[in-house]
């Protein structure tokens, strides 16, 4: 994350003194209920009505997830985790799990793979 983003989204925070709420539980919590908004917008959604669903509603997606990486970044910030960091290391080790020869196109769980 941008350095400069992060100090703006902790600084919104500190200057309505809400640090006190953003526990590492509530914090949680918070991401879990802005998921859930988010995945309420495709609520009810056919497949074949995704594409119109985004269009119409786009703005409001945006928001949640813009709501989620706020959450996310103070959730981070809080704990001393470097986010990029640690998607870089989910990345290495989504790599060793999904071989590109065996995962590419395939919807299956890394331990389904074991047995190839």
């Amino acid at each position: 994350m941008n350095e400069e983003l992060r100090s703006k989204i902790v600084q919104f925070r500190d200057n309505r003194d809400w640090g006190q709420f953003h526990t590492s539980k509530n914090l949680a919590v918070s991401i879990s209920i802005e998921a859930a908004e988010l995945l309420e917008l495709f609520q009810w959604a056919k497949d074949d009505e995704l594409g119109q669903v985004i269009e119409d509603k786009r703005d409001q997606i945006s928001e949640e997830l813009a709501d989620l990486s706020i959450y996310l970044t103070l959730m981070s910030h809080d704990l001393g985790i470097d986010l990029i960091k640690a998607i870089e290391g989910k990345l290495e080790t989504n790599n060793r799990k999904y071989p590109v020869a065996k995962a590419k196109g395939s919807a299956r769980k890394y331990t389904e793979f074991q047995s190839d």
